[in-house]
């Protein structure tokens, strides 16, 4: 017999087991006994743009399952970015696996794909690739997008989608392949995002959500359908492109071929996610005003939602980008920056060979670093524009900068100061976003960037905001799974999958003596980009 919380009648204990599945109930004199017969669980999806994730949760966000694979674009002339389209299904496939296998014994009733923004991939009519995907971080089309700026109109562009022009959106580089490949841009049926590629492979329609549409620099978010004058502009058909539908649709079922090979039961409902920081924002439950969700990844990205979208001239100027949510009728405004990527090309290519030491001596290469670093600030100002600098600056030709290095500096003060740098860029975000939107006091953050107590304690001081930590770090996961959730009926919408499945468990105030320290070198780090931006213009 399951024991019942105190004070809980018998109604609302049936009604409690009963969201986590299917149960037997029997009657004993005076009491209930339930008997599980089996633990609903769901599957979250986050396609990177480095990594594959895949994670299982039960209906009230626990992590049963969780499984990683890596994968590296081909970087290539002039500023090319690119990957097999195979890659993606061989990590989705892996990943799936893996973790369904590990949380044995509570069956996926339903899975859902949240994906980075703007990758696209050509296929033909059978949804088969034609070419490579390009991918986000590609830079090609930086004299596309500053020709689509003029053509067009940075105002009237930013008014329909809610995004500033730069070459990382669909639509520049689809001007530079009429331009350079128009081979295969006519070979092309149809161009789709790494989410609709898998859906493919599934046998399943290549929907998507209006969150991911809105990062094609082609959808009105408004309207919440393809704006047929850019689309006009531009020279391509909307079907040419994906269906777009709401977050949280039933795309379909995986059939048995599908779900032989991804190790799941056939008929296992399949939803339509979402762009990753909608997603992130869904999954830390960042949803109510006063509250943004921040998702430290290879890009850290800070995410506001609203009820109507950000567009005006203060968010314009700081080239926020404003889309459609995961959630039905709201817009999740963005700033972000390239972050964990800084720490991991320190790790992988600067010190490789420290890093293997401490990988022999069974120690976190981050760990080894951070053990080692000196205390108080380290005097260094470094940028971590490896890829490019996000907002408010928005320069795609912008490269990381480090300043003040001295006869003793040594990579262990580096390290500190990498982190030292993506704290005052936090900073910088923070109060970016907060100009544009509304006032905030509580950041709720997951991801990668989690993994370090300096860089949490950082971010808190220099921004002055409360960081808060999750039960649960695969937010991006996690807010699929929950659109997943949705899409199956086991949670009556987005706000009950918050309400069952998100759980804060830690709190970190800003620390005003940590502040006062640290004041000097924001100050001065604040100054360092508009010192460099001329270099990077010539």
């Amino acid at each position: 017999m399951i024991p019942r919380p105190a004070g809980e009648g018998k109604r609302q204990q049936l009604s409690r087991f009963r969201r986590n599945g299917p149960w037997i109930v029997g009657g004993t004199p005076g009491y209930y006994a339930l008997h599980r017969r089996w633990l609903v669980s769901l599957l979250g999806i986050d396609i990177g743009s480095s990594s594959c994730k895949a994670a299982v949760f039960s209906t009230d966000g626990r992590t049963l399952a969780v499984a990683t694979s890596a994968y590296a674009p081909v970087i290539g002339a002039p500023s090319t970015a690119e990957i097999d389209p195979a890659v993606f299904w061989q990590a989705v496939v892996g990943v799936v696996r893996e973790a369904s296998t590990r949380a044995v014994g509570d069956p996926v009733q339903a899975l859902c794909i949240g994906v980075h923004g703007e990758t696209f991939i050509p296929v033909d009519a059978g949804g088969n690739p034609i070419g490579t995907a390009i991918m986000n971080s590609d830079n090609r089309a930086v004299e596309e997008a500053a020709w689509w700026e003029r053509a067009f109109g940075r105002d009237r562009l930013y008014r329909i989608t809610g995004q500033p022009p730069h070459p990382m959106y669909p639509m520049a580089k689809l001007l530079w392949l009429q331009r350079h490949r128009p081979d295969l841009v006519e070979a092309t049926a149809r161009f789709v995002g790494p989410a609709e590629y898998v859906l493919l492979r599934m046998g399943l329609p290549p929907l998507t959500d209006h969150s991911v549409a809105s990062r094609w620099l082609a959808f009105d978010i408004r309207a919440r359908r393809w704006s047929a004058d850019i689309l006009a502009a531009v020279g391509i058909t909307q079907d040419r492109l994906p269906e777009t539908v709401p977050a949280g649709t039933l795309a379909g079922r995986l059939g048995p071929e599908a779900a032989r090979e991804l190790g799941l039961p056939a008929g296992t409902a399949v939803a339509v996610g979402g762009h990753d920081q909608p997603c992130a924002s869904l999954g830390c439950g960042a949803v109510e005003p006063g509250i943004v969700s921040d998702s430290a990844g290879t890009y850290e990205c800070l995410t506001c939602a609203s009820e109507a979208p950000c567009l005006g001239p203060v968010s314009l100027q700081a080239s926020l980008t404003s889309s459609c949510h995961v959630i039905p009728g709201r817009y999740a405004t963005l700033a972000f920056f390239p972050s964990g990527i800084m720490v991991r090309w320190f790790i992988e290519r600067l010190v490789a060979a420290e890093s293997a030491k401490a990988i022999a001596a069974g120690i976190d290469p981050h760990a080894w670093f951070e053990a080692r670093m000196p205390d108080g600030p380290t005097g260094l100002w470094v940028t971590p524009h490896l890829i490019g600098a996000g907002n408010p600056y928005w320069d795609p030709q912008a490269s990381a900068a480090v300043v003040g290095l001295t006869p003793s500096s040594d990579v262990f003060q580096l390290y500190r100061g990498i982190l030292e740098g993506i704290a005052c860029e936090f900073a910088l975000e923070a109060t970016t976003l907060e100009k544009a939107t509304a006032p905030f006091s509580r950041v709720r953050i997951a991801g990668g960037g989690t993994g370090s107590a300096l860089g949490l304690r950082l971010r808190a001081a220099l921004s002055g905001k409360t960081m808060e930590s999750l039960q649960n770090a695969e937010a991006v996961c996690l807010g699929a799974a929950i659109l997943g959730g949705v899409a199956a009926g086991v949670y009556r919408d987005v706000h009950d999958g918050v309400a069952q499945a998100v759980r804060v468990v830690d709190e970190l105030a800003p620390e005003p003596g940590l502040a006062a320290a640290y004041a000097d070198q924001l100050a001065r780090y604040n100054l360092l980009y508009p010192s460099l931006a001329p270099l990077f213009k010539r």
